[in-house]
């Protein structure tokens, strides 16, 4: 199975920003472990990040094409972008809305996702582990 890591803005400054809610772990770690974990469970995967929507929306017009798993880390266009919306309803594999942070707990506009209606699972608050959630649980769904 193909999976398309694709993170947002400002997750390329894992490590550095706001530690307390984010984490120590960078980007270039959790694009490591992301990888090491995939060729365990036998997945095809790319992790990228981007500050750039209209990056963002060629990458997953491409997964979307190439019939790719997307795990995606929306950051701030969740709560924004219909464009990023749109894009993600044509998906063709499966999509896994992953946040850091539980939302939820957080200031009240965060709690409003525009990704999450067209998304097959979300995982929430559960740190950068969200990722392996995620990469173990498109892993059980490829397994025939």
């Amino acid at each position: 199975m193909q999976v398309r890591i694709l993170n947002g803005p400002n997750l390329g400054r894992l490590g550095r920003r706001e530690p307390g809610k984010y984490g120590s772990t960078t980007h270039a770690a959790l694009a490591e472990s992301s990888r090491a974990l995939a060729t365990e469970l036998n997945l095809d995967v790319d992790v990228r990040q981007t500050d750039t929507e209209h990056e963002m929306l060629g990458w997953v017009h491409e997964a979307s094409g190439d019939g790719a798993a997307v795990v995606l880390t929306p950051g701030a266009w969740t709560h924004t972008s219909v464009a990023l919306r749109d894009a993600c309803a044509m998906l063709t594999g499966p999509l896994v809305e992953v946040h850091i942070t539980n939302v939820h707990a957080r200031e009240p506009f965060r709690a409003h996702s525009y990704i999450s209606p067209v998304a097959t699972a979300t995982i929430v608050g559960c740190g950068v582990a969200g990722y392996a959630l995620a990469l173990r649980w498109l892993a059980a769904r490829a397994t025939p």
